[in-house]
């Protein structure tokens, strides 16, 4: 199968039109690919946190993860987010199934290395892909929401990005970020530069620089891991954009492509 995991950010969700629902069930329809949606919350769990007066904080780009703030987590990605776009999905047509990776221990997690200052934040440590491939066979798009599950039944919030990732290299799949911007961009002297490629060293480059800053830090780390266990291409692209996914399957110049060091070409 040719798998092909999208990540859909939370700050992005609620803008997103209904092409890009549409070109999403049209790929899954022409049979060639087989569409993962792996999807985000943040502002929406934010949001919420901030209506039932709950602290939340952030450690590079990470929310800060107690008992509290993940049961919210949870409640706003596989309950509201995870099912909204399943019904935008089966509004233009698609069959559409939504899952949580606690579901069938489908995201197997451990805490973060940082827990100490992170909480309930996990990292993946296996994806049930016969999982994935069940829903698929059933003609339906799984849509995941990026909560995991440990050993012992603790539950861990999962950065989507991380996730995506995970289950991209699990399914040897490409993988595409969805965001609200062409790519991963500069300003110099007024003039902003898209960057059509980057390497490994040079998007930690731009870290270290912080030209790249907060929320697209995991993002950015996630594709680098993601190329460097069993992901095919990794690109982010401007779901605003009249189908981006399709453009980038078709190999045009769209997005920030991220390759590994050894295949820089020019940027």
């Amino acid at each position: 199968m040719n798998y092909l995991v999208i990540k859909c950010g939370g700050s992005v969700m609620e803008r997103l039109p209904q092409s890009f629902y549409k070109n999403i069930v049209e790929l899954h329809q022409g049979g060639q690919w087989q569409p993962i949606i792996v999807h985000g919350g943040g502002p929406l769990i934010s949001s919420l946190l901030t209506k039932l007066g709950v602290e939340t904080s952030f450690v590079n780009g990470l929310r800060v993860t107690t008992k509290e703030v993940l049961d919210v987590v949870e409640m706003v990605l596989s309950g509201s987010v995870n099912k909204k776009i399943v019904e935008n999905l089966q509004k233009v047509g698609g069959n559409a199934y939504g899952i949580s990776g606690v579901d069938g221990e489908l995201i197997q997690a451990k805490p973060a290395s940082n827990a100490e200052k992170l909480g309930f934040v996990g990292e993946v440590i296996n994806v049930k892909t016969e999982l994935i491939d069940q829903i698929l066979v059933q003609k339906q798009i799984p849509v995941i929401s990026p909560v995991g599950i440990g050993p012992k039944g603790q539950k861990f919030n999962i950065n989507g990005d991380v996730a995506a990732s995970a289950v991209a290299q699990a399914l040897g799949a490409k993988l595409c970020f969805i965001s609200d911007i062409p790519g991963i961009y500069c300003e110099k002297d007024g003039v902003t530069k898209t960057f059509h490629e980057l390497s490994h060293s040079q998007a930690e480059e731009l870290i270290e620089k912080e030209v790249i800053t907060g929320g697209m830090i995991p993002k950015v780390r996630a594709a680098i891991d993601g190329l460097t266990h069993n992901v095919e291409q990794v690109v982010i692209l401007n779901g605003m954009e009249t189908n981006s996914i399709g453009q980038f399957l078709e190999g045009k110049n769209i997005g920030t492509k991220m390759i590994a060091d050894k295949e820089i070409h020019h940027v």
